[in-house]
């Protein structure tokens, strides 16, 4: 292409492209050199030992689960309380370099990636539960608290924590990325599970979004800042502390997996359970390719066809109800008697299985790598864009099974990729608008729960429109005027 242009422009091209590489040099240089002034402060302030410029440590820092590649960062600090994180934050401020927040790397966006290198906070070492109110159903934890410690902690107390996103992820990073999973459709997202955030702004100035220890179920006092930072992706602060709202264990727990003759058949029982109003606590799809990558994987013999996986939560008696009710609607579909897991370990073994996807996906060839997208429609829409992008997916001869939680409109393509093979690559990234764009056609987005990142920023503006983005530009150039928190995610710098 670029031999087509005229002589005068290819010049004008290539001044420009020299333009480009000497200024992000210069800046390079710059941003090194302060690197260099600020470490022994660094360490004055956590420790030598928490101050890390050594290759592997910074490479483990600049990547997530994604496709995207490594951008690791200059120097990985690892704080030990907020009175650290506000002493670095202002010292990266006073120098111009960019902080990009770090919790257990398991992102499927590559928000952790340091594209304009700088200073990466680890915040493992921040690992405490705080202020434990049982009476109350709330916790306050700490960044390296992880959502399976906190169950763990909560064990004797008859509380837990539902959101569950399948990886053992950092629950501050979980708020950081407004992340759900499988029993989103009973318990909801982690916007309507965060009460309030401790945050670290890139001045090092601590804000409590909701008040200083305030922990009421509801509140109408001004503007929701808990609900701004929940799906910021670091973009505008480091979350510290995050207060959560907790439930009473369920008096039973039953799952049940149901086989369909077709992905219609599966969703069709989806949405009218739903729309039956059943209390159901987990309803997860798996299409024929999916249930016989984990079968495989995990050593289960269920039929390969599309699958639905079922969990009811409640008393006994009201069980039975839920129960009668999803079985009597997926026989109208004509689903397959129901095969219990009634127990907790068959439970336990049967929902690792389907946490387990992501690896049974990328074992359909192994030495590739494993792409999720990840949109979101109106229920009335689930089936046609299930069946569409099965389609789609057959018609482009593309490994990619389809799981997710349909209970709430949302699903997963784990595309299985050749990273070696750029043809292979680029018909996955079509495949990838095409998908994206189409739940946008159908009133949807382009991410449930995975976030933006790096890779969605222009179908964020396509989805929320210019007038939207002006107004995210504005609150990001407030309260991180100098761009340092987490640059390049969400917003591209040209927007922001």
């Amino acid at each position: 292409m670029w031999l087509n242009l005229s002589p005068s422009r290819r010049l004008l091209s290539l001044r420009w492209s020299l333009i480009q590489h000497r200024s992000i040099t210069l800046e390079n240089t710059a941003r090194k050199a302060a690197v260099d002034k600020v470490l022994s402060a660094f360490r004055s302030i956590c420790g030598k030992d928490n101050v890390s410029l050594g290759e592997a440590i910074r490479e483990q820092h600049g990547k997530d689960e994604s496709v995207h590649r490594c951008r690791p960062p200059d120097v990985v600090v690892f704080p030990r309380c907020v009175e650290e994180v506000s002493a670095l934050a202002k010292v990266c401020h006073d120098h111009n370099l960019p902080i990009i927040p770090f919790g257990t790397g398991t992102g499927l966006e590559g928000g952790v990636g340091a594209v304009k290198g700088g200073v990466c906070f680890s915040l493992r070492n921040m690992d405490q539960i705080l202020n434990l109110h049982p009476e109350d159903f709330d916790v306050t934890v700490e960044p390296g608290v992880t959502r399976k410690a906190l169950n763990t902690y909560l064990r004797d107390t008859g509380l837990w924590f539902p959101v569950d996103p399948g990886a053992d992820a950092s629950l501050c990073g979980m708020a950081a990325t407004s992340a759900s999973g499988t029993n989103a459709v009973r318990y909801g997202t982690m916007r309507e599970n965060v009460m309030n955030l401790e945050v670290v702004l890139s001045n090092g100035t601590v804000i409590h979004t909701a008040g200083k220890g305030r922990r009421p179920r509801k509140t109408s006092a001004g503007y929701n800042l808990t609900n701004l930072f929940v799906g910021s992706e670091g973009t505008l602060g480091i979350i510290t502390k995050t207060m959560l709202r907790l439930y009473g264990v369920p008096e039973s727990m039953v799952s049940a997996v149901c086989s369909f003759p077709s992905v219609q058949a599966a969703v069709d029982s989806t949405v009218q359970i739903l729309q039956t109003g059943v209390p159901i606590a987990r309803i997860e799809f798996l299409d024929d390719v999916m249930i016989d990558a984990c079968n495989k994987f995990s050593s289960l013999s269920y039929p390969v066809t599309p699958t639905l996986f079922l969990e009811f939560h409640g008393s006994e008696r009201s069980l039975e109800e839920q129960v009668s009710t999803a079985e009597e609607i997926t026989q109208s579909n004509e689903g397959s008697d129901f095969q219990w897991a009634r127990d907790a370990e068959t439970r336990n073994r049967l929902w690792k299985a389907r946490h387990d996807a992501w690896y049974a996906a990328q074992a359909l060839r192994p030495g590739c790598k494993a792409y999720s997208t990840d949109v979101c429609v109106p229920l009335s829409r689930l089936p046609q864009i299930i069946v569409e992008t099965k389609k789609d997916l057959l018609e482009s001869r593309l490994t990619g099974p389809i799981a997710g939680h349909v209970g709430d409109g949302n699903f997963h393509c784990l595309m299985v990729v050749d990273p070696n093979d750029p043809d292979e690559l680029h018909q996955v990234h079509l495949f990838t608008e095409r998908l994206a764009r189409r739940a946008l056609a159908m009133d949807g987005t382009c991410t449930g729960e995975h976030g933006v990142g790096l890779g969605k920023r222009a179908l964020l503006c396509e989805e929320v429109g210019p007038l939207a983005i002006q107004v995210m530009k504005g609150l990001k150039d407030s309260l991180d005027p100098r761009n340092l928190m987490n640059p390049g995610k969400i917003l591209q710098r040209g927007e922001s």
